[in-house]
């Protein structure tokens, strides 16, 4: 098909004029694009400085488009305490090995004692802050003798008779941990949550265990954790994970309510799930978790340290087989603890301490826990509780910035009941002397020196010394 010469001549003007307009058109789009990406970074810029929570300005991002205005978007920015609108503790600052107190819950979300909330981080889009925290911890230990525990200083894992001439050498790092916590603001109040665990689990020599899975949201607090009956701030720095025999420990399912009343003082009202731990005669009979345990404690925190007491109400029962004739039986359980800090100087001594006393506490306390000791079911399907009491000191002092150094020492009773085996725990001892070298806030060093004794129902008694030491290095400080 021949195409007319008139046609051919106006297309040869016409087209180059429609390709420049086509040209024009996609680079009016493409300006167009870049002047919205450059709006929406201006408004996040915006958005993110009058909420106080931009520090510096970042980088421009390497894929922007050639001709693009650089202007930073909102960062991932370090927290403080200004910006995450939390209030700081009272307390002294002071360093522990084990930290245990950096995941205690606490009255409004106040930061834990010596957080400087290094580490927190706010998610893009959201307000939600995060942080991963934890350390890595190599424990090196000799035993004079058979402890029992080769991992942890239990002294009521101590055995009386056979292996204990024996040395033993032990090392591992099962202590090390990883926590994830979270703070954001809400309409009802702060909101903090936290998910820590280690690696004491069962499954092999280094199980997954989950220390804590809890949230906070203003002084309403739910989840997995500490029990309400604990002080973390009055346990002593000890490279030691167990820490004093007598000093209440227990991780349970809560829900727990703080009350502030001003001027450091605070009440904490606490339902918590433990189940009865007793002592049986018949292979028929088990215990059975009738009605939470109770927590009631009143806190005093200061710049000099705290006070705190408080109290445990358990119920206690047990059910047996329908066809056995032990029947059934029940009874009511509780006990009280005081404890406390006091911070003195300039160089940051300060000296922890702690008392408790009650019957069926056992599940409650260090060296007791996991014994079946809450109370013992006689031949006649009677359920007797029995009586716990002891108490602990220590003391810290500081040679220089980065020495330091903790003595500590536990005394625990149990009754004595001749409806115990005579194997069964009566008496537990424990001291502990350190040097801590902190030449740097991420890692540290220590050696301890660690004494136990046990006694059982019968009078007969076995010790062990264990020299420990340990180097730690902090994910985030």
């Amino acid at each position: 098909m021949r195409i007319p010469t008139r046609t051919l001549c106006l297309a040869a003007v016409l087209l180059p004029g429609a390709v420049v307009a086509q040209t024009r058109d996609a680079s009016q789009d493409a300006e167009i694009q870049r002047l919205r990406q450059t709006v929406d970074m201006l408004t996040a810029r915006i958005q993110a400085l009058e909420s106080g929570q931009a520090t510096a300005p970042p980088a421009a991002p390497a894929t922007a488009a050639p001709g693009a205005v650089s202007v930073p978007a909102a960062p991932l920015v370090a927290a403080s305490p200004a910006a995450l609108n939390v209030p700081p503790s009272p307390l002294p600052a002071r360093e522990t090995f084990d930290e245990d107190e950096q995941a205690s819950a606490r009255v409004d979300n106040e930061v834990p004692p010596g957080d400087e909330l290094e580490g927190f981080f706010l998610i893009p889009g959201t307000g939600t802050w995060l942080r991963l925290g934890g350390y890595a911890k190599l424990d090196a230990m000799f035993d004079s003798g058979d402890a029992g525990d080769s991992d942890q200083f239990i002294t009521s894992d101590i055995p009386v008779d056979g292996g204990r001439d024996s040395t033993r050498f032990n090392m591992h790092a099962r202590q090390t941990r990883l926590t994830l916590e979270g703070r954001r603001d809400t309409g009802a109040g702060q909101l903090r949550f936290l998910i820590q665990n280690d690696f004491f689990g069962s499954g092999g020599s280094y199980g997954y265990r989950l220390r804590h899975a809890w949230g906070q949201l203003g002084n309403t607090y739910v989840g997995f954790g500490w029990s309400a009956f604990m002080d973390l701030d009055s346990g002593p720095d000890t490279l030691d994970f167990a820490g004093p025999g007598a000093s209440p420990s227990a991780r349970v399912a809560s829900i727990r309510q703080y009350f502030p009343l001003g001027n450091g003082n605070q009440f904490i009202l606490a339902a918590e799930h433990r189940a009865p731990e007793l002592q049986f005669y018949g292979d028929t009979q088990r215990s059975r978790t009738a009605a939470p345990n109770l927590v009631l404690a009143a806190r005093h925190e200061a710049d000099w340290g705290s006070l705190q007491a408080s109290g445990l109400l358990r119920y206690l029962a047990y059910d047996s087989a329908q066809d056995s004739k032990e029947g059934s039986d029940s009874a009511t359980a509780g006990g009280l603890a005081l404890s406390g800090t006091w911070g003195w100087g300039d160089n940051g001594d300060y000296m922890v301490f702690g008392a408790l006393g009650g019957q069926g506490i056992s599940a409650f306390i260090g060296d007791l826990g996991g014994l079946n000791l809450d109370g013992v079911v006689d031949p006649q399907g009677d359920l007797q509780v029995l009586q716990q009491y002891g108490g602990w000191l220590g003391y810290t002092h500081h040679w220089s910035q980065r020495w330091r150094t903790t003595v500590t020492y536990s005394r625990l009773y149990l009754e004595r009941d001749q409806l115990l085996d005579p194997t069964v725990f009566r008496r537990s001892d424990y001291a502990a002397a350190n040097i801590i070298w902190q030449p740097a806030p991420s890692w540290s060093w220590g050696a301890e020196l660690l004494y136990g004794k046990l006694q059982e129902q019968s009078g007969a008694s076995g010790d062990v010394f264990r020299l420990q030491t340990a180097l730690k290095y902090d994910f985030v400080k």
